[in-house]
């Protein structure tokens, strides 16, 4: 299972809200690259980098901080927040990440959607898929809808997507344990094979949903859990900004 750190952006800085709550933010560093380097430092290949300025304003904001960290780092970079046009997932690729997520424009634009999947890839794009109450949440989890996240998911497999990131917001942020029910309910949903797909995946493997779990992450043994339950990867951010998880944890983990 892959360990994906998360470094949220507000202003370009590093932050962490809880529960996705804008008026609930902790800056934990002013140099984004700082952090990004230290988990490369420490053994780690991957990060999830979310504009949260992006999100909210409905179009990409904080894209020289990709740039930075995928220049002077050798991160694997996913990125969202904000990727709403062709022009903003075009400069979001040219600025260096390798996948990007998608999560609003899937629910309010899903022609743009599946079309970035049929020209870029199912490998290169990810579908951000954060639940509220087992509903779907849009636009920087201000905004409800009346999706429902498993069948939600399910659709989308259906179009292409292998790559998911689930987020339950209640457990965002509050260090209280993943959404493990959750989790296995979209882990034992029914996939398609290539032929069945309306977009093949590139590879013409399976189209097996590959589960990135997200939020309330506290201590190592969450992240044993949710790689025993077939968790393709698992996301992480405040266990590591405030202490939970060490460094040496994660070495030993990775």
């Amino acid at each position: 299972m892959r360990i994906i750190p998360a470094i949220d952006i507000i202003d370009g800085k590093c932050v962490r809200l809880s529960q996705g709550d804008y008026n609930q933010k902790t800056i934990y560093n002013e140099d984004p690259l700082e952090v990004a380097k230290e988990f490369e430092a420490n053994g780690i290949k991957y990060l999830h980098l979310v504009d949260l300025d992006g999100a909210k304003s409905a179009h990409v904001v904080n894209w020289k901080v990709l740039e930075r960290i995928a220049g002077q780092t050798g991160l694997k970079v996913d990125f969202g927040g904000g990727v709403k046009t062709d022009k903003d997932i075009k400069m979001v690729f040219e600025s260096g990440a390798v996948q990007v997520t998608g999560g609003s424009i899937a629910v309010k634009d899903s022609d743009t959607f599946e079309g970035w999947i049929e020209n870029y890839g199912s490998d290169k794009i990810i579908l951000g898929a954060d639940a509220k109450d087992g509903m779907i949440a849009t636009h920087g989890w201000l905004e409800s809808s009346e999706l429902e996240v498993v069948q939600f998911i399910q659709e989308w497999n259906r179009k292409g997507i292998e790559y998911v990131i689930c987020t339950d917001i209640a457990k965002d942020g509050m260090l209280a344990g993943p959404s493990y029910n959750l989790y296995r309910k979209i882990l034992t949903i029914e996939t398609l094979q290539p032929a069945d797909a309306i977009i093949p995946s590139a590879d013409n493997a399976d189209m097996k949903i590959k589960l990135i779990a997200s939020g309330g992450v506290a201590i190592v043994e969450d992240l044993h859990r949710l790689r025993e339950m077939g968790c393709e990867g698992a996301i992480v951010g405040k266990a590591f900004y405030e202490g939970r998880i060490s460094f040496k944890e994660l070495r030993e983990f990775v």
